[in-house]
């Protein structure tokens, strides 16, 4: 893929992938805190494979709650929870993101993983990240409730509890989630809550329904669905 290319979205403007790849962090936001007054930087980590509604929507969610300056999303290139699987190369997912967030002017790709060779963790993306930005910044990572239960084993944990805020984003139906964000809590990770509307949506359905020919319009932003379409990306013809 030829990542000096020009994403276009269905609004008509043009995302240079060239400046997504050159930027520090985020092309948009590096410069995030340069001025001395205290900010607060959103992460949304992921595999993105594809970005979906249920992602822009929580992103949205948790920025406008806890009064974040911004959301980047930072695509995993090599995602330590899905070594079981084949995923589509991270410079597609990154283009589709691109094209996914670029008419929100708070939002961000970020392509600072691309380019790192073997697992990706958390840990290091943030450590990347922290380094870019000065201590004005506060940062928060944007994750689902699903991942409380896993969240005081990832890689280097205790760490991540020196250098950031959790953003916990729930759905209704989800029982178990007071007990886990307790226990989160009482092992030292600062979690703030987000209540996000239910959208029952998910990359590995879109997977299976674009495999299976069928719509995924209004599953996905329109430029993503017309991008996945034309790059056959998850038929059999891909």
């Amino acid at each position: 893929m030829d990542t000096r290319a020009l994403v276009r979205p269905a609004c008509g403007s043009a995302v240079s992938l060239e400046a997504v790849y050159a930027a520090a962090v985020s092309h948009r936001f590096d410069a995030l805190g340069a001025d001395g007054v205290p900010r607060r930087l959103g992460i949304m980590g992921g595999t993105f494979d594809p970005i979906h509604i249920g992602h822009l929507a929580c992103a949205e969610m948790a920025r406008d709650a806890c009064s974040l300056d911004a959301v980047v999303f930072t695509v995993a290139a090599n995602p330590s929870l899905k070594q079981h699987r084949s995923i589509v190369d991270v410079h597609e997912r990154i283009a589709m993101c691109s094209l996914a967030v670029a008419d929100n002017r708070r939002f961000d790709v970020s392509a600072i993983e691309a380019a790192r060779p073997g697992i990706t963790y958390t840990s290091d993306t943030m450590r990347l990240v922290r380094h870019q930005f000065p201590d004005t910044v506060e940062l928060f990572f944007i994750m689902g409730a699903d991942s409380l239960r896993t969240l005081p084993h990832w890689h280097e944990a205790n760490a991540l509890k020196d250098m950031l805020r959790f953003i916990c984003v729930s759905r209704p139906g989800r029982f178990d989630e007071g007990t886990l964000l307790h226990r989160c809590r009482e092992q030292g990770f600062k979690i703030d809550q987000v209540s996000a509307p239910l959208l029952d949506v998910s990359s590995s359905e879109i997977r299976k329904r674009a495999r299976a020919g069928r719509a995924i319009r209004y599953l996905v932003p329109h430029a993503v669905c017309s991008y996945i379409e034309e790059k056959h990306l998850y038929s059999a013809k891909g």
